[in-house]
């Protein structure tokens, strides 16, 4: 009986073999991943079933040799065109449902609160290019002085010095900066390109440009289309102040990340509970798909841990629900702002060489003269003066072409050097003052906020109507809305608790009275 016995166990030893091998086989297959840069040039890399996020990430920086790596990460959109960032510590198989090979997008994520506290020039010219991509999508959306500033800034830094031998009347018809660029606002870019940015490097220019962008209220809002309870369009954002929302061209609400205390989400359903003015605030707001919704949350869970938190070891795992086993539980994984402002100011390698693509051959005057001596030369700034109704109407925003500049040519690598480089610091009348939360809505721009539609996070179908056709079913009434908001189980027990201690302190306070 001892050799049957030990037959079977071999028997089942092969069986056991036969039944992994698929598996084994499985793990080992290599998968082809695409990802699309700033620059919309790609670069690929293969990877096996057990993969994660970080690794794709990792390949990128080494490509560009970035250190301050923090700030990025990786989107891809899955087959319901919905958005979504490649989560670093998950299997990308797992979090990928399009078929291979697999296509993404290196993107900015978290846009830093200060740019000059960034140390590396590579790492600005990375979030250069990404705010260049933000204007033209129509996200960063700016007056039209700023506007032209802006504009100005990427003509110098893509052409050097205006030279009328090289550059024709209407040289700026060739950039297609604005998603609606009329004829004045080319006219007043090249004024400023001629007359106030001369002699400034491409590194320098770019910075100027990010100086001013950051100080627009839509610097670093990734808009996400929903409804308010009106029926209203609105887009949420998260920036490194706190939760923004825009309707038409106002900031309507500016939430602060110390007043956020929950975020949460339940079906198509998105809650921002809060406090303002020493108020409980309950803002309720609806997407078009319970994946929008959950997206929606998951950038907020992930942006405030990153700009509220001192220190990654106080970010805590979070419920879209206060009851246990019910909803989604998420932890964003990665260092904070702070952490990544300490970990930049103690780089000590030699900065490494910035490569640029320019669109264009740079002038002779901006080659002839050294870097040194275009710094030495330089020019003050002087911002151009605001004016109303500046904005003419042109054709509809496009529908987001590959270019960020609308140009198909592939023109050779242009290496840069920089030396210390001071940005000119635009005069303090000049910007767009913070609004105190007594104020009211803000006004961003004479024109109304309408990003992309094929640059949201959302689909959007523009030759359908655009974001008012993003949701199936008729638009709920207010009331039935506010009904839906209150039987929310969670928020209701709040708001009871809320009555009880407004109750128990009416109470104290007649109690009082009356010894008196």
């Amino acid at each position: 009986s001892f050799p049957l016995c030990s037959e079977t166990r071999t028997d089942r030893r092969m069986k056991m073999l036969r039944f992994r091998s698929p598996s084994i086989r499985s793990l080992d297959q290599e998968i082809l991943c695409t990802i699309r840069l700033l620059d919309d040039s790609e670069i690929s890399c293969s990877i096996q079933r057990d993969t994660k996020g970080q690794f794709l990430l990792d390949h990128v920086c080494n490509h560009y040799n970035l250190l301050e790596k923090d700030y990025f990460g990786i989107r891809y959109v899955d087959p319901e065109k919905q958005r979504h960032w490649l989560e670093p510590n998950k299997p990308v198989v797992r979090q990928m449902k399009s078929q291979q090979p697999y296509t993404m997008c290196f993107r900015v994520k978290f846009y830093p609160h200060e740019p000059m506290k960034i140390k590396e020039e590579l790492t600005r010219y990375l979030l250069y290019l990404q705010l260049k991509r933000d204007i033209y999508h129509g996200r960063l959306l700016c007056p039209f002085a700023e506007a032209a500033y802006l504009g100005a800034c990427i003509i110098q830094a893509e052409l050097g010095d205006y030279d009328p031998e090289e550059h024709p009347s209407d040289y700026i018809r060739d950039f297609k900066l604005f998603p609606k660029q009329s004829l004045k606002l080319e006219r007043k870019i090249m004024e400023i390109h001629k007359n106030e940015l001369r002699g400034q490097c491409a590194a320098l220019a770019e910075l100027n440009m990010l100086q001013r962008a950051h100080s627009l209220e839509t610097y670093g809002v990734d808009p996400h289309p929903c409804k308010d309870f009106t029926g209203s369009t609105a887009f949420l954002g998260f920036t490194a102040t706190g939760f923004v929302v825009f309707q038409g061209n106002k900031r309507i609400h500016l939430l602060k990340w110390a007043d956020v205390s929950k975020l949460k989400f339940e079906g198509k359903t998105f809650y921002v509970i809060g406090i303002q003015k020493e108020k409980k605030l309950v803002l309720t707001f609806h997407t078009s798909t319970p994946a929008a919704c959950k997206h929606l949350w998951k950038c907020g869970v992930e942006n405030q841990a990153f700009y509220k938190c001192a220190k990654s070891s106080q970010i805590k795992t979070v419920s879209s629900s206060n009851i246990f086993f019910k909803g989604s539980r998420f932890r964003y994984s990665g260092r904070v702002a702070k952490e990544v402002i300490e970990a930049s100011s103690k780089i000590l390698r030699e900065p490494p060489e910035v490569r640029r693509y320019a669109q264009f051959g740079q002038s002779r005057s901006y080659n002839s003269l050294s870097h040194k001596n275009l710094i030495m030369n330089m020019e003050p700034l002087v911002p151009a003066l605001p004016s109303t109704n500046e904005y003419e109407e042109t054709q509809q925003s496009p529908d987001g072409g590959n270019s960020a500049l609308g140009v198909d040519l592939q023109p050779p690598r242009v290496s840069m050097e920089t030396s210390n480089l001071r940005p000119q610091t635009p005069k303090p009348e000049d910007r767009l003052e913070e609004d105190d939360e007594s104020s009211g809505p803000l006004t961003i721009s004479e024109l109304t906020y309408s990003p992309c539609a094929s640059m949201l996070p959302t689909p959007v179908d523009d030759g359908q109507g655009g974001v008012d056709l993003l949701f199936s079913s008729p638009v709920q009434s207010p009331a039935r809305l506010l009904r839906e908001l209150h039987a929310d189980p969670d928020i209701q027990a709040q708001l009871e608790a809320e009555r009880e201690r407004d109750r128990a302190y009416e109470r104290t306070r007649q109690a009082a009275r009356s010894r008196m």
